[in-house]
């Protein structure tokens, strides 16, 4: 049985923070493969409007460049309406029936638990795994591993921030997610 890490979000843009979260959940869980999966419409935020989902995509295989155990997997980019995991694990578990999910999630999303979508059904479905982050609680009545990652006060918001006024964002992104944007002009670059 293959283990496969899900690790999902806007992405909007990708950085070394989404990197090392899945290199660090891939180790210690010794999964096989971990999937970095955009979505479409998070329910519970905004995604950036101006932003396209091809160049998400685009930046995701940038950043993933040279890792043999990541991969994108674009389902939640290939259906309407909002991207809710529930519906997503099970598609997941009817192509892929030999997989075995693990579904990452940020201790902000583990306070979130509770509102989310079928979540009673869902933990049934997929193993979920808890990293740390600063400020947040991974206190939770539902099942979750927790992975110790290194703290890192980065995010897509402050990237997107520092972008817009011109501030230099090397090293929070890969280089080449960064030349892409430069290219495209994504955020105000």
């Amino acid at each position: 049985m293959k283990k496969v890490g899900i690790l999902g979000g806007t992405f909007d843009p990708p950085h070394v923070g989404h990197l090392i979260i899945a290199n660090e959940v891939l180790s210690a869980l010794n999964l096989d493969e971990i999937w970095f999966m955009p979505n479409r419409e998070p329910p519970h935020k905004k995604k950036s409007e101006a932003i396209k989902n091809e160049d998400r995509l685009q930046m995701i295989e940038y950043a993933i460049t040279g890792n043999d155990s990541f991969r994108v997997e674009p389902i939640e980019l290939q259906r309407e309406g909002p991207s809710y995991t529930f519906d997503t694990i099970k598609i997941l578990h009817e192509q892929y029936p030999e997989h075995q999910f693990f579904f990452i999630i940020g201790a902000d999303m583990i306070e979130y638990l509770p509102k989310w979508h079928k979540i009673d059904e869902l933990v049934k479905l997929a193993q979920f795994v808890g990293v740390e982050r600063p400020s947040y609680s991974q206190k939770t009545n539902y099942p979750i591993l927790s992975v110790d990652v290194p703290a890192m006060e980065v995010s897509s918001s402050m990237i997107r921030e520092r972008l817009k006024v011109g501030k230099t964002v090397r090293y929070l992104l890969p280089e080449n997610v960064i030349q892409y944007i430069e290219e495209k002009q994504l955020y105000g670059t």
